[in-house]
């Protein structure tokens, strides 16, 4: 049975449970759609294909906010399925929202906190691909051991990916762009698919918010490692 998010012993995280109102129409999504496409979280590993009700790609993606993007990846890329790992009850309740809307079936959602949904529930080369958009960029630099990239996470990752996996991360904060490289360079299990930053890469949707940051000057990094 599924169960919203609960506190572990885990002291060092890289999220805060923010006082979110779920509105009604999320409410009902999580209550009639939950118990097909929510996993409860468990200390076991997880078997895909069985999640998913077959064999195909699969792609994590960490921080999946309100499910903008990972709607709009999930239908362009029917062959691809899609497992969203996010702890706050709204964006599980707007993301199966978009996932009813528009007849998804290669999403599937974890409640919980991703460093512990990685290290217990996902087995070793289980990965086409991870997504980490926009994460919190914890901007204050006593909070920075709190940024959810870290070396230890990282190769925690890699192990997790298949040889060829892409590893994609996106941030608009300058600094933690700098740390995101610099951590994904000198994981040895990865390597860069560009000289330093990529390009924007067509699978990440540009949203409306980065659209509207981007007229306001605003800058978005993308780095995209692969797994060797």
């Amino acid at each position: 049975m599924w169960h919203p998010v609960r506190r572990s012993e885990r002291t060092i995280r890289s999220y805060v449970l923010r006082q979110g109102r779920t509105t009604p129409a999320q409410a009902r999504a999580i209550a009639e759609l939950a118990p097909r496409f929510v996993i409860a979280f468990s200390r076991e590993p997880l078997d895909l294909d069985k999640a998913f009700g077959r064999p195909a790609p699969k792609v994590i993606e960490i921080g999946f906010g309100m499910g903008e993007a990972t709607a709009a990846i999930a239908q362009a890329h029917p062959e691809i399925d899609y497992l969203g790992v996010e702890v706050h009850t709204p964006g599980v309740g707007a993301l199966l929202q978009r996932v009813a809307a528009l007849g998804l079936a290669n999403v599937r959602i974890i409640q919980h906190d991703a460093t512990e949904v990685v290290e217990h529930m996902i087995g070793g080369r289980a990965l086409d691909g991870v997504h980490v958009f926009f994460p919190d960029p914890w901007p204050k630099k006593r909070h920075h051991k709190r940024r959810l990239v870290q070396p230890a996470f990282v190769e925690m990752l890699a192990r997790r990916m298949r040889p060829g996996a892409i590893l994609h991360v996106a941030t608009d904060w300058e600094d933690y762009a700098q740390q995101v490289l610099a951590v994904l360079s000198d994981e040895p299990l990865l390597e860069n698919t560009a000289p330093d930053y990529a390009a924007r890469p067509l699978v990440r949707p540009l949203t409306k918010f980065e659209g509207r940051g981007l007229k306001l000057g605003h800058r978005v990094w993308d780095v995209v490692f692969r797994r060797l």
